[in-house]
């Protein structure tokens, strides 16, 4: 292209500095907000581990016979008659994370749904390693790590704020796109990841901006794209088209329910390959057990997407989920939260994912500090 065809106040560049400048300007604090919570949310089952470090060291695992980390254990059991001989609605849900480390057990309370706009809070429950006793019980969003949580999905205004979060995410994208588009090199490459130590101040936060932007570009877009398809479960439908979990019905009638290791031995023998993650007790006996397992090929361990429907009166398999047999979108969507908290790259990936949610703020703050220079300048009449 010409030069002259770029000049002027209106060329692609000088349109892609101000779209970067306004976005930057009007998004770069929730930005910077979003990347720090992401940064700490990545090992945040860790950090709050330490932070009650009594959830490890309540008793040892040895007293409930096998870990609780398999198909046969009887701790699951015992764990769901402590917790309905607890001041608990029966009506409500249980969901029981296998988690295959020992230490306490940590579930999840579903209270029943009373009707109305507002949903009842569902409460974390830790049971002792032998599921014979409540630990802790904090209502999620009321601890630190799920505040932040809350904070990083939904800004704490709920569905609302996961809106705002999800379409912010799109503008973004739009961000860092322009921000590589000003750094393209159109000359030497060295020259445009160098770093002038002797430049002027303006220019030397130019290069800072510059190089954390290069630096963390690559991943910010993988975190920020993924974050978006999460955000707006519409944009997931548009794009990948994964299928609905099913919420099928367990057989009509009355009756005692099976016990939970029952059901368990009916799931592993319909997926024998599969890896356990989740046990979801629903308090209606007319709704089967919900056993969330992880396939082979499934990239994310802790919230895999297959699932097995077990009958709560006869123990028989109710219908069984498998992403590997849900096509291209399916296989897709596997990938996005594994990418999106960095658990794909194992440990590396984690980190790399860390230090990515940093980046947003010093690259706020550069971008900032260069802004407010060069209107400082303009003010005085400087060069």
């Amino acid at each position: 292209m010409p030069r002259e065809a770029t000049a002027g106040p209106w060329s692609w560049r000088s349109v892609a500095r101000r779209i970067h400048l306004w976005l930057g300007l009007s998004l770069g604090l929730l930005f910077a907000v979003i990347g720090l919570t992401g940064s700490a949310l990545v090992f945040y089952v860790g950090i709050d581990a330490a932070l009650h470090p009594a959830l490890r060291s309540d008793a040892p695992a040895t007293t409930a016979g096998p870990a609780p980390s398999g198909w046969t254990s009887p701790v699951w059991d015992r764990a769901l008659a402590t917790a309905r001989a607890g001041r608990f609605d029966p009506a409500g849900k249980w969901s029981f994370e296998v988690t295959g480390e020992g230490g306490a057990i940590p579930a999840r309370y579903y209270p029943p749904d009373p009707g109305g706009a507002r949903h009842p809070t569902r409460l974390m429950v830790w049971f002792s390693p032998d599921g014979g006793r409540i630990v802790r019980v904090a209502p999620w969003g009321g601890y630190l790590m799920t505040w932040l949580y809350e904070l990083h999905m939904h800004l704490l205004a709920g569905d609302i704020g996961g809106q705002i979060v999800g379409w912010s995410g799109v503008a973004m994208l739009v961000l860092l796109l322009s921000g590589i588009v000003l750094w393209w090199p159109r000359g030497s490459w060295r020259k445009s990841l160098a770093f002038k130590r002797r430049a002027a101040p303006i220019r030397r936060l130019h290069d800072l901006h510059k190089l954390s932007g290069v630096a963390s570009g690559a991943l910010l877009l993988i975190l920020v794209a993924s974050g978006v398809i999460l955000a707006l479960p519409v944009i997931r439908q548009a794009l990948l088209a994964p299928p609905a979990v099913p919420e099928p019905r367990s057989s009509p009638g009355s009756g005692s329910t099976v016990a939970v290791t029952r059901a368990l031995a009916a799931a592993r023998a319909a997926a024998p390959a599969a890896q356990l993650a989740f046990i979801d007790v629903p308090g209606n006996a007319g709704l089967p057990f919900r056993i969330r397992v992880q396939m082979p090929g499934d990239p994310h361990r802790r919230f895999p997407g297959g699932y097995v429907f077990v009958d709560q009166r006869t123990a028989r398999i109710v219908t069984v989920q498998d992403m590997r047999q849900g096509g291209a979108g399916a296989a897709i969507n596997a990938w996005v939260r594994p990418l999106h908290d960095g658990t794909a790259g194992g440990l590396a990936g984690r980190v790399l994912a860390l230090l990515a949610g940093l980046a947003p703020t010093a690259l706020f703050v550069t971008g900032l500090l260069r802004c407010r220079h060069r209107q400082s300048r303009k003010a005085t009449g400087s060069n």
